[in-house]
């Protein structure tokens, strides 16, 4: 048994994560095309050789640009490898569709959805079509059986024509045996299946051929007289009896008689309908939802291409990007099977609901799916459709006697453009899509322009972080914390400093940089602070805020040790600071119980100064809590008459982006106990900060 083929750039990634990652997808693959088909192959082999399909693949998704020909080609293997069946295409298709998208080493990769789409239409693609050259190839193979059985009935005439005939009359292809006037000397029974009737000895072959295909067949029998091959072959359409056209392929052949003169034409006739009906399916399922019936993610794509030349000017297209909420909980606790049942139930619902526009609705990937809707006078607006699709998908519908509601979020592009790419405007419904889902559930969100580009610029900055860090564009900068009434330093905040951007940290957040750089921010800060300590220029408290990453990281905790015990630094010196947000995570809380009781002062960052906000207070062992700048903007009175509830227990206070010498009298006059910001110092490197104390 050969090898299994690996091209040069497929090798397999050198994170052992990925690798395990990629080798269980493989496996799984395996073990659905094992089910399916047998294949002359062992297990191993066959684990064997799609791991190596499977690398090409995943090398074709980093590949930039992205090139869809290894999917075409892994679609061809696997009909070298005997999946020729529909079933092997199915099991792919899904366990390829799903597992690719689910490979963290991908998560980074832009576009990834549309990328696997096109591959996986690639892979499709490949399919059909080497599986369209085996059927071919097959009739060939049969053909030039049958013609070889002729030549040999001329050299041995009664023994030969006994075995032509048997041959002959067996074979699913139409047989005609033709004398040089063009009249028909003797035909098969398939011939008869063809054409629905069987033609008459006598009959003259051009009559049973439709009159768009005379002129071919007409060429082509003046080829096979002139002898100018060994035979000619042509795609042509003959006449059914019940008026209709069969699609047929015609090979013809001249026979010779016992002293090599011409004496026949033999005419085989391929019956080509059961080979376009396949190519149809493979070609309407490479375009649908297995699942749901829907039109799948390229289907989609290209029909927007459609929809935006036709739209009308005045009303235009409207597309949704439909995302079901909390869709995971149900298969988690309720298993696939129910979650599959589901899909369905929302597919028939959308449909349904969309029937009286003049609309498309398709399933992209998981339970994602999208609406174009052609605009009209009448099309309600996108706030009543939605509205009407929450409501609906409201009722309780029984699934394997659970009943189930759901309700979805969605991003909205309205009237775009009708020169703007199609894959370029479902990226913009995606956007939407995940600014609606970010703090609630049931939600839509319209595109807009302004914060696609303040977007783009955001991610174009996190992508080329990593090569700032390295150059030393990022360092690390300090400024004062102060008591209020006093304005005497209370302690010390150190933040990341790029000239690029001033949300740095928001930025390694996105990417997952934030770990490594945190922990480097922590090392660099308490290694400062020790240094200012040993030298006796400044002993104060050290602050760092963590961003919701970071503080939901399970190794949180070891970081923050081996900081410590590299520094020297004392931990009640050290100040944390968690977004509120994340208190509801368990790792979060776990952090934050085991650093405050090794005695890390622990703050909360994002403190709205609401009820909600000051449960967490007698739960948890907060020490101080930060205002953040948009409330310390708005100086609320209901916000700062929380403020003796807060000192009650225990925790003190500290409002976030004083700018001025209002904003601080206001809040010292409501009790506030700390503040950072603008008005009492900005962010300076070390020595720049040490003279400004």
């Amino acid at each position: 048994m050969t090898n299994p083929s690996r091209r040069p750039d497929a090798a397999p990634p050198s994170d052992s994560a990925a690798v395990r990652a990629r080798e269980a997808l493989a496996r799984k693959w395996s073990y659905l095309l094992s089910s399916v088909i047998v294949v002359a192959l062992s297990r191993d082999e066959l684990d064997a050789e799609l791991s190596a399909q499977l690398d090409a693949l995943c090398a074709s998704l980093h590949s930039e640009p992205f090139d869809p020909a290894p999917f075409e080609e892994v679609g061809e293997r696997l009909v070298a490898l005997g999946y020729v069946n529909e079933p092997g295409l199915r099991r792919t298709v899904d366990v390829l569709g799903k597992g690719l998208l689910a490979l963290e080493e991908f998560h980074a990769v832009e576009q990834l959805p549309v990328r696997v789409v096109g591959g996986i239409g690639a892979l499709t693609c490949g399919f059909t079509i080497a599986r369209a050259r085996v059927i071919l190839d097959q009739q060939e193979s049969m053909q030039r059986s049958l013609l070889k059985a002729a030549r040999d009935a001329q050299r041995d005439q009664r023994q030969s024509e006994a075995k032509f005939e048997g041959i002959a009359s067996s074979s699913t292809n139409g047989v005609l045996i033709v004398g040089l006037d063009g009249k028909l000397a003797w035909g098969n029974d398939s011939i008869g299946d063809i054409l629905g009737r069987q033609p008459e000895p006598g009959t003259r072959l051009v009559e049973l051929i439709a009159p768009q295909s005379i002129v071919v067949f007409r060429e082509m029998m003046e080829r096979v007289l002139a002898e100018r091959d060994e035979f000619e072959r042509e795609p042509m359409q003959l006449l059914r009896d019940d008026g209709e056209f069969a699609k047929v392929t015609l090979t013809a052949s001249l026979l010779r008689d016992d002293e090599g003169k011409p004496s026949h034409v033999l005419v085989m006739a391929d019956d080509d309908t059961e080979l376009a009906l396949l190519q149809g399916e493979l070609r309407r399922q490479s375009l649908h939802d297995v699942l749901t019936g829907l039109p799948n993610r390229q289907f989609f794509t290209t029909h927007l291409e459609t929809v935006l030349r036709r739209a009308d000017p005045e009303f235009g297209v409207t597309i949704y990007h439909l995302d079901l909420d909390a869709f995971g909980l149900v298969c988690n606790s309720l298993g696939g099977r129910v979650g599959e049942h589901l899909l369905q139930h929302v597919a028939r619902r959308l449909r349904a609901l969309m029937s009286h526009e003049q609309a498309m609705v398709a399933r992209f990937d998981g339970d994602e799916f999208g609406i174009v809707v052609e605009n009209t006078a009448t099309t309600p607006d996108v706030a009543t459709t939605m509205a009407a699709i929450n409501a609906d998908l409201g009722e309780p519908t029984y699934v394997d006697e659970h009943g189930l509601a759901v309700s979805v979020s969605a991003g909205v592009v309205h009237r775009p453009s009708p020169d703007i790419d199609p894959v370029e405007l479902l990226r913009m419904a995606d956007l939407a899509l995940r600014q609606a889902k970010k703090d609630q559930r049931g939600q839509w969100q319209l595109f807009h322009a302004n914060q696609d580009t303040e977007r783009r610029r955001d991610h174009a900055l996190a992508v080329v972080m990593p090569g700032a860090w390295e150059q030393g564009d990022i360092g690390v900068c300090y400024q004062p914390v102060r008591v209020l009434a006093t304005g005497e330093l209370a302690g010390v905040e150190a933040v990341l400093h790029w000239d690029l951007s001033d949300r740095c940290a928001e930025l390694a957040d996105q990417t997952g940089l934030i770990l490594p750089m945190g922990e480097w921010l922590l090392r660099i800060a308490a290694g400062q602070a020790q240094w200012w300590r040993q030298r006796g220029e400044l002993d104060a408290q050290f602050g760092v805020r963590l961003t919701r990453h970071q503080a939901t990281d399970a190794d949180l905790v070891s970081r923050v040790a081996k900081v410590v015990d590299e520094t020297g630094m004392p931990h009640e010196r050290l100040t944390l600071c968690m977004p509120v947000g994340v208190l509801g995570v368990a790792d979060a809380a776990d952090n934050l119980g085991t650093l405050a009781a090794r005695g890390v002062t622990i703050a909360l960052e994002d403190f709205g100064l609401g009820p909600r906000d000051l449960a967490w207070l007698s739960e948890l062992p907060i020490v101080s809590v930060c205002v953040p700048n948009d409330l310390v903007r708005r100086q609320d009175p209901r916000s700062a008459a929380l403020i003796p509830a807060v000192h009650e227990l225990g925790v003190n206070i500290c409002v976030d982006g004083v700018e001025n010498a209002d904003q601080a009298k206001w809040w010292t006059e409501a009790g506030a106990d700390l503040a950072i910001g603008a008005h009492f110092g900005v962010p300076l490197d070390a020595g720049e900060f040490l003279k400004s104390l």
